[in-house]
């Protein structure tokens, strides 16, 4: 089956993102600091630069050359040396722990036992857990059981929260709304 996805808002970085499961997954990792689109675009922007995204080259990459990777620009990200660091931290973790093969994280279990895997990764904590979670149940048919509970607000039906939403542009400008709203409700 072909998924579409519309996260980086470029097609042929959606389409790596819609293939390859560690890609989504580097995608959420890099999603802070920088838009979502530039985040989801990132490892595209990798595997062009790698030739081809591969867990187990990014973990075993000389930690120097990887950060020069990341650094080329136009950068990664905003922050290429700290980011480049956690990427290989991820890569890494999931190499030692699920052979490489990050399916193995939501394969087995409840969503409350998937979100607390995705919490031990680097870089990801509760809120990040939970937003990705979400984004497999909604896009990508990952549904263990209790996995809308799991996710907490994330994975309430029709919302608008998140990148676990995005499905199209208008989705994202409805994504924004809703965090543009939140910020300001926080702040009264």
């Amino acid at each position: 089956m072909t998924r579409t996805v519309c996260l980086a808002q470029n097609p042929e970085a959606d389409a790596l993102l819609a293939e390859d499961r560690f890609a989504l997954l580097l995608g959420m990792l890099l999603d802070q600091q920088i838009p979502m689109e530039k985040a989801f675009s990132g490892p595209k922007v990798l595997a062009d630069r790698m030739n081809g995204l591969d867990v187990r080259r990014i973990a075993e990459a000389d930690p120097d050359a990887f950060a020069t990777i990341m650094a080329t620009p136009p950068a990664v990200h905003r922050f290429p040396g700290s980011m480049a660091k956690r990427v290989q931290a991820m890569a890494q973790f999931v190499v030692e722990h699920y052979d490489g093969d990050v399916t193995r994280i939501w394969a087995d279990g409840d969503g409350a036992a998937v979100v607390k895997r995705l919490k031990a990764l680097p870089g990801f904590g509760d809120q990040k857990a939970k937003i990705f979670l979400a984004l497999l149940g909604k896009q990508f048919g990952v549904t263990p059981d209790g996995w809308r509970e799991a996710a907490g607000h994330y994975g309430e039906e029709g919302s608008r929260r998140s990148v676990a939403d995005v499905t199209d542009q208008q989705s994202l400008l409805e994504v924004r709304d809703f965090k543009k709203a939140a910020k300001a409700a926080a702040k009264k």
